[in-house]
């Protein structure tokens, strides 16, 4: 088992689930519920994310199989997808605690599941590598990167107060920077792979 490629892979759904990002809106969407409560509905909401995932990631070669989309496709594709995400986490648009509407009851599914973490660029890049990657390989990068997305969720309230809001955005836009190097070796082998054939 190559150690390597599922570290490679964990680190992209990991910074694509963003859970430094989402830190000020689990905390703003769980402000009502009470703090004893809030840890329960953090890890419930991440269970039913990583159900969705693993689902998309069984669903996805029948998709593409179905759609007749080759791999050079798919890479370019990829990687396009990630490049546009990766910008919006350095130049994020403007937002903070009022970013998510105010839930007058506690939160299920929507939105912290979806698409706070089990979100279209996670769905989609679970969908892309799965089709040039083992099964048994995928399924520990998805629960490696959903393993380190729980622990930073739960522990957000605490993070919060570590970091600060600076600390925060000075992650995520760490984690965007690396994204991008990942999506343009992404699009630069789907180019290559389109070019020989």
């Amino acid at each position: 088992m190559d150690i390597n490629v599922i570290a490679s892979i964990s680190l992209s759904l990991f910074l694509l689930m963003d859970p430094i990002g989402n830190i000020p809106i689990f905390i703003s969407v769980l402000k009502k519920v009470k703090p004893s409560r809030q840890k329960f509905i953090i890890f419930r909401e991440l269970i039913i994310a990583l159900i969705v995932i693993i689902f998309f990631n069984f669903l996805g070669e029948y998709l593409l199989d179905l759609l007749k989309v080759s791999q050079p496709t798919i890479q370019i594709a990829g990687g396009i997808i990630l490049f546009l995400i990766s910008l919006k986490m350095i130049f994020p648009p403007i937002r903070g605690a009022n970013h998510v509407e105010e839930e007058n009851h506690e939160p299920f599914i929507v939105p912290l599941a979806i698409p706070f973490v089990a979100g279209p660029a996670v769905l989609a890049a679970v969908m892309l590598m799965h089709r040039s990657t083992p099964t048994s390989i995928m399924l520990i990068s998805i629960f490696v990167a959903w393993v380190a997305t729980t622990i930073i969720l739960i522990s957000s309230s605490f993070l919060q107060k570590l970091l600060g809001s600076r600390g925060i955005t000075a992650c995520e836009r760490l984690m965007g920077l690396i994204l991008i190097l990942i999506a343009a070796q992404m699009f630069l082998e789907g180019l290559v792979l389109f070019l020989n054939r």
